[in-house]
């Protein structure tokens, strides 16, 4: 017998399929149940047991950009609990809060630093990313300092060669408004200055790296954890965009992933489980195998 176990994305519906277990199972574990004192290995086996108990399903909606690793920690979750269900969908940093304070999902997911004004909401770093300045693999520029990033978006510089590379004018390229990699760009490099008007608008961090990888004068910026080699990632201010470099924060353009919930509202069991899941090990060896960053 076999059992499904529902994951939604956006737009997408994906069945995961995994084995259910015997029935013997079941007896198992109420003789183990019925021993006093279970050695260490029973122990583990009663916690498996009840650890295959859990069901309900778990919301997580917001960020584009926290998505993909929010997905990938879903399939070992609900493997080793067949009958639990996690939802996963997009539509932005901002309305993952806007979820999370009206409690329509369990959990928002936020690409960014909270805002002072988002309030009601609880807060969990469950990953770090960096933000790569990318350009075209054959440009002959490989370092940049933050100013000169700030001056290229925001317009005040135009052409390669004013910042010592090519005598081209400068493709901007950037993400749509209300993207959380946009806010987060927008908050550390640009500050008060606008976007350009030229730039590019790509809807997804693929749309950035097409872009940028088929145009030899593009620059656009996408999460290093989504990086390829079709793409070149600029050191900034001297640093490279290293996982060491983001925990230390030497590399100045990075941003934790988020999940927020309802600061009045209690996360049900299986929430909480999944939750501590992912700030465990088996759940920051996902994030690691992901591209991303682990968090302590």
């Amino acid at each position: 017998m076999k059992k499904h176990h529902l994951l939604k994305v956006t737009g997408i519906v994906a069945l995961l399929t995994l084995a259910a277990c015997d029935s013997g199972d079941s007896e198992d574990a109420t003789a183990t149940n019925e021993a006093d004192e279970p050695a260490s290995g029973e122990a583990e086996s009663l916690d498996n047991e009840e650890a295959s108990n859990l069901e309900g399903t778990v919301t997580i909606s917001g960020s584009t950009s926290v998505q993909p690793i929010s997905e990938e920690l879903a399939v070992p979750f609900m493997e080793e609990n067949p009958d639990t269900r996690i939802e996963v969908s997009g539509g932005g940093s901002g309305a993952g809060v806007t979820a999370a304070q009206q409690g329509a999902s369990d959990f928002g997911a936020v690409s960014r630093e909270i805002a002072e004004d988002e309030t009601g909401i609880e807060e969990y770093v469950i990953a770090l990313d960096g933000i790569a300045i990318i350009v075209h693999p054959d440009n002959a520029l490989s370092e940049l300092a933050l100013e000169d990033v700030t001056d290229i978006f925001s317009g005040e510089v135009t052409n390669w060669s004013e910042i010592g590379g090519d005598d081209a004018d400068i493709v901007v390229v950037s993400r749509e408004d209300g993207s959380g990699t946009r806010d987060a760009f927008t908050d550390i490099v640009l500050g008060e200055d606008d976007l350009i008007d030229s730039a590019l608008i790509q809807n997804t961090t693929g749309g950035v790296a097409e872009s940028v990888a088929n145009d030899p004068f593009a620059v656009g910026y996408m999460s290093t954890g989504s990086m390829s080699d079709s793409v070149q990632g600029l050191n900034i201010d001297g640093a490279e965009p290293t996982d060491e470099n983001i925990r230390s924060g030497e590399y100045p353009v990075s941003r934790p992933f988020n999940y927020v919930s309802n600061e009045n509202e209690p996360l049900s069991e299986v929430a909480q489980a999944f939750l501590d899941f992912i700030l465990g090990d088996d759940g920051q060896q996902v994030v690691e195998d992901n591209g991303f960053i682990s968090v302590d």
